[in-house]
């Protein structure tokens, strides 16, 4: 059996399920890993990132690092390149790729939820955020984006082709999503907007899977949302990080497969 090192690396991922689940896939694969949580400050990011480099397989990157981390690689391919963020490293080939976007859709397709035609708000535009927005841009949205930095807000909407947010706090879209990453750790209870945003929508969805509701998902329920959360997106898109640390050649049916598979052993 291989038996591959790995980590998440992160500001904070104290709460982190990312290793139970990568543990849970690989045995499917019949391999096993050793997994490190990695929750490191700006200062020592420089000095982990070098160590995991120089003696992991592969890591994880999670808030708030997906775009810093590209500096440290030798080459980004796929999805990384158009979203300007990696969410997984080759360290072998100090290669970086980003499994969110496609973990994203897929959670969305086993959902039902149809984007194409619907106008869409994304609460924050960093690694999270900038790679749903381009997922939902490629299937059709009409996507509106927002972040507090408004010079950073105007680079990445021209990046990504996609519409600046004002005065979103009025409503009037079909999907809102939060990627800010408020409402977790030290945010618990807080919701990144008021229910004011939520007026006309439909859907509301959170990419925080702990807690499994937070107060966004709560205020969005309170307003008569369908209401998601971002656990299914975390075991996608680290299904999809294990076959290419494997080589793999990934199956959505599979995937699918190993989720539910994970729900029963986890009840």
């Amino acid at each position: 059996m291989n038996n591959l090192k790995l980590a998440l690396i992160g500001k904070d991922v104290s709460k982190s399920q990312s290793g139970i689940i990568h543990k849970f896939i690989l045995q499917k694969f019949g391999c096993d890993c050793d997994f490190e949580y990695l929750s490191v400050s700006n200062e020592n990011f420089f000095d982990e990132t070098t160590r995991l480099l120089d003696s992991f397989d592969g890591f994880s990157v999670t808030i708030p690092y997906k775009q810093e981390i590209i500096n440290r690689l030798d080459e980004i391919c796929g999805d990384a390149v158009d979203f300007n963020a990696v969410n997984t490293v080759v360290c072998a080939s100090k290669k970086g790729y980003n499994t969110d976007g496609v973990g994203l859709l897929l959670m969305l397709k086993t959902a039902g939820v149809c984007l194409k035609g619907k106008k869409a708000l994304i609460l924050g535009a960093g690694g999270a955020g900038s790679s749903a927005a381009l997922v939902f841009k490629k299937q059709g949205a009409d996507v509106y984006l927002y972040r507090r930095n408004q010079q950073e807000l105007e680079k990445t909407c021209a990046f990504l082709g996609v519409n600046k947010a004002t005065e979103f706090e009025k409503g009037g879209y079909d999907i809102v999503l939060n990627a800010t990453g408020v409402g977790m750790h030290e945010s618990v209870g807080v919701s990144p907007v008021g229910a004011g945003t939520f007026r006309g929508a439909k859907l509301a969805i959170d990419l925080i899977y702990y807690p499994f509701e937070s107060e966004f998902l709560r205020l969005a329920r309170g307003a008569g949302l369908r209401v998601l959360n971002g656990a299914p997106m975390l075991f996608y898109q680290a299904y999809f990080a294990d076959c290419i640390y494997l080589g793999k050649e990934p199956s959505e049916l599979e995937a699918k497969e190993f989720y539910a598979d994970y729900l029963n052993a986890q009840s």
